[in-house]
C-alpha cells in the first residue's frame, strides 16, 4: 500500500505563539494542534483527545518532562508527546503525529 503525503502550508510562523498551540485544518479535513517549541522549530500532532472525545489538545498545557516535550490534555490532563503523540499517562491512549518544519517562515506538515 503506497500513501502519498505532501507539504503542506498550515500558516505563517507568526500566527504562532511560543509554548502555545494553534488549531488547523489539514487538506482533508484533519484538525491538528501545532505547538511552537523554539524560535525554529514546531511540533504537530492531532486535535483530537481520545480520553475526552473532542478536539481540544490544541488549548493544553505545554510542559517538559526529562527532555520529553508534552501537551496536557485541558479535559483529563493525560499527557501527550509533541514528537511521538504517545501517552506519557495511559499506554492504550495515543494520538497521531506529524513531520513539521518551518520554511521561508511558512508553517508545513507532511501528511
Amino acid at each position: 500500500m503506497t500513501t502519498n503525503k505532501n507539504w503542506q502550508t498550515i500558516c505563517h510562523k507568526n500566527d504562532l505563539v511560543k509554548h502555545s498551540g494553534v488549531c488547523a485544518l489539514l487538506d482533508n479535513e484533519q484538525q491538528i494542534a501545532i505547538f511552537q517549541t523554539s524560535e525554529d522549530q514546531a511540533l504537530t500532532i492531532n486535535n483530537w483527545d481520545p480520553a475526552g472525545k473532542a478536539n481540544v489538545l490544541y488549548r493544553g498545557i505545554v510542559g517538559d518532562e526529562n527532555g520529553e516535550i508534552y501537551v496536557a490534555s485541558p479535559l483529563y490532563k493525560d499527557r501527550f508527546s509533541l514528537k511521538t503523540g504517545r501517552c506519557l499517562d495511559d499506554d492504550a491512549l495515543t494520538v497521531t503525529s506529524y513531520e513539521t518544519r518551518i520554511v521561508d517562515n511558512s508553517v508545513q506538515v507532511l501528511a
